[in-house]
């Protein structure tokens, strides 16, 4: 396929990642792999960039599942009508969507592979997401097909299922979270079905555990959602405070109130501001690691 003129890869794909080092994953400039279980069965997709053209090849039973659908993973789907026109209303947002116009939103059409990151990431910090997610991935799934070593499938929602929130521990996972995860994969065949991220984050948000935040991060890589913000993220709502105002701290409210004008590039604008590398300024110590390994 034909790409936009700058597109860019690296940033695009990374959009996927809820944390941060997803083994799901492998992302690169020119070459890029994304695995997944789509309803076919188990599948990796590569997406193969040169110059102005993207190649995608897949493996496993769901590749002719991926193929169908791999514009839209890739984000060449993502539509971008009105947003030039609304980024004029804020100097740093017109200039962000200049700078990085390569950027764009990809969706791949799977809930429960980006349900399982966030729900992991709630509430802790972003080393310990990675950990937990990664010793779950090795325990609980198992690797993806094609040639792209150390690249993992994310978990059957029946294994979740089935696992009981203790033997979660020594991923770092407590009950809290765990039961979460477990309570989803009971639903992840509907959540599947859902026709948009609007219904999908309905379904979402009646579950015990989840919230808007972590509706907001699945919906965001699953449809593209281009409006998708993390509300109640411990960082974003100062990241776009101090981005459009300068004001070293936010609240929540406030950064709905100052993303307002974008709808519905609410989120498109928090990712730009992210691939800027723009963040508010960082006050008292760290979030302290904790550790459910023990337990």
């Amino acid at each position: 396929m034909r790409v936009p003129l700058r597109y860019d890869l690296t940033r695009t794909m990374r959009g996927l990642a809820v944390i941060q080092g997803d083994p799901t994953l492998s992302i690169g400039p020119a070459t890029s792999w994304f695995a997944t279980r789509t309803p076919d069965g188990p599948g990796t997709l590569a997406l193969m960039l040169r110059g102005d053209e993207l190649s995608f090849e897949a493996f496993g039973p769901g590749a002719d599942w991926l193929l169908a659908r791999a514009d839209a993973i890739a984000g060449l789907r993502d539509d971008l009508t009105g947003f030039d026109e609304l980024a004029r209303a804020h100097p740093l947002v017109a200039r962000l969507a200049r700078e990085h116009a390569g950027l764009r939103m990809a969706a791949t059409g799977r809930v429960f592979h980006h349900l399982v990151p966030a729900v992991i990431g709630q509430k802790v910090s972003g080393k310990e997401a990675h950990h937990s997610y990664v010793r779950l991935l090795r325990r609980l799934s198992e690797p993806a097909p094609g040639p792209r070593a150390g690249l993992l499938l994310p978990p059957d929602p029946g294994v979740i299922a089935a696992t009981p929130y203790w033997a979660m521990h020594p991923f770092g996972i407590e009950q809290k979270r765990a039961d979460t995860l477990r309570r989803a994969a009971t639903q992840a065949a509907a959540l599947e079905r859902c026709p948009d991220a609007a219904s999908c984050t309905a379904r979402l948000v009646s579950i015990a555990g989840i919230g808007p935040w972590t509706a907001a991060e699945v919906t965001r890589a699953a449809y593209g959602d281009a409006d998708a913000v993390s509300v109640g993220d411990y960082n974003i709502k100062n990241t776009v405070a101090f981005a459009l105002t300068g004001a070293p701290r936010g609240t929540d409210e406030h950064m709905l109130e100052l993303l307002a004008p974008f709808a519905p590039h609410r989120g498109r604008v928090c990712a730009l501001i992210a691939a800027a590398g723009i963040g508010a300024p960082r006050f008292g110590p760290r979030m302290p690691l904790r550790s459910y390994a023990r337990f």
